[in-house]
């Protein structure tokens, strides 16, 4: 099956909410907004929340990325609108990756062993 097609499938009937990893990349503006005003990004969260995504977990990185968040929403294109508007700010550059849970994907190899992805 398609990934494509087998992510459609995951989402239609197996699962009410999706879970998806976010890596978020801070920008200059983001850096000094953080800098400023520690407490910013939980604001960010919590607008992340009022447009339907749930911050499950955050935490600060180092490295490349400033934050990995675990978050889950009702669809991907929850999440794209989401990862749209915060771009949109100029603050942040969030890099989502959407994530089965590994026993669902066992269960779903279980059932079609057969099946080419």
């Amino acid at each position: 099956m398609n990934p494509l097609l087998y992510r459609l499938k995951y989402l239609s009937k197996e699962v009410v909410v999706a879970y998806y990893l976010q890596l978020v990349v801070l920008t200059d503006k983001g850096r000094r907004n953080f800098e400023e005003n520690p407490e910013w990004i939980k604001e960010l969260n919590r607008n992340m929340e009022l447009m339907g995504v749930k911050v499950l977990t955050q935490y600060a990185l180092l490295g490349q990325f400033d934050f990995v968040n675990i978050i889950e929403a009702p669809s991907d294109e929850t999440v794209a609108k989401v990862a749209i508007r915060l771009s949109a700010t100029g603050t942040v550059q969030p890099m989502t990756l959407a994530a089965i849970p590994l026993d669902d994907l066992i269960e779903t190899l279980k059932k079609d062993p057969h099946t080419p992805w």
